[in-house]
């Protein structure tokens, strides 16, 4: 499993033009079923993803993002192993 960690590096102006195509994106790898989870940070200084799948695809998968493509972003992929989940959430759902 992986958080995929966004830093903006443009202005805010910049990031909304490419908006729509990273929205595009993130819908695309959540019917792929690679991302997970996906939001922003607050403050708007970058986004939070969840991802699976090996770890040189979601490296190239991240790659593809149109923030990161344009320039306008940074993405750092961290890999880690849940071991302990909250009641109610089942990690094989998440790991599947």
């Amino acid at each position: 499993m992986f958080v995929i960690a966004l830093t903006y590096t443009a202005s805010i102006e910049v990031l909304d033009g490419h908006l729509a195509d990273h929205r595009a994106w993130l819908d695309q790898g959540i019917a792929d079923g690679w991302l997970l989870l996906a939001g922003r940070r607050e403050p708007r200084t970058g986004g939070i993803l969840l991802a699976r799948g090996e770890r040189a695809d979601v490296e190239r998968l991240a790659a593809t993002d149109p923030f990161v493509r344009n320039g306008a972003a940074t993405v750092e992929v961290i890999e880690f192993h849940p071991v302990r989940a909250a009641a109610g959430v089942s990690l094989e759902s998440l790991l599947a």
